[in-house]
């Protein structure tokens, strides 16, 4: 089982990757699709360009926008509702599915110094 709690476990081979190694491989031309899982409001506050908006309420109605085909690394915060949408969306037939840990937290202190942080 997923140690949830521990918003910056990046264990090798398991469900969460570390902000850094995404931020490698979209910097070498990967095609890895950043889903945002927060709420408008913390959207526009801080957010990771170029990733794409579906809160977690609206996940259910709107996954059809999402290529189950495709590597999707999913954020939050700090990595739990991220987590959730993910077992959620697993349970759809999707199967390339990372969390991103720590959340856009973890990103602004670890990758992206310019990301605002917020509570």
């Amino acid at each position: 089982m997923f140690n949830i709690f521990n918003k910056y476990d990046q264990t090798p081979g398991g469900i969460n990757v570390a902000g850094t190694e995404v931020k490698q491989r979209l910097d070498c031309g990967e095609k890895i699709m950043l889903l945002d899982v927060r709420e408008q409001w913390e959207y526009d506050l801080a957010r990771i360009e170029g990733a794409k908006l579906i809160p977690m309420q609206e996940l259910e109605t709107r996954k059809s926008e999402l290529n189950p085909n495709d590597e999707i690394v999913v954020y939050c915060h700090m990595g739990v509702r991220s987590q959730k949408a993910i077992f959620y969306l697993q349970q759809h037939g999707f199967t390339k599915l990372k969390n991103l840990s720590g959340g856009i937290e973890a990103w602004s202190t670890t990758v992206d110094p310019k990301v605002p942080r917020y509570r």
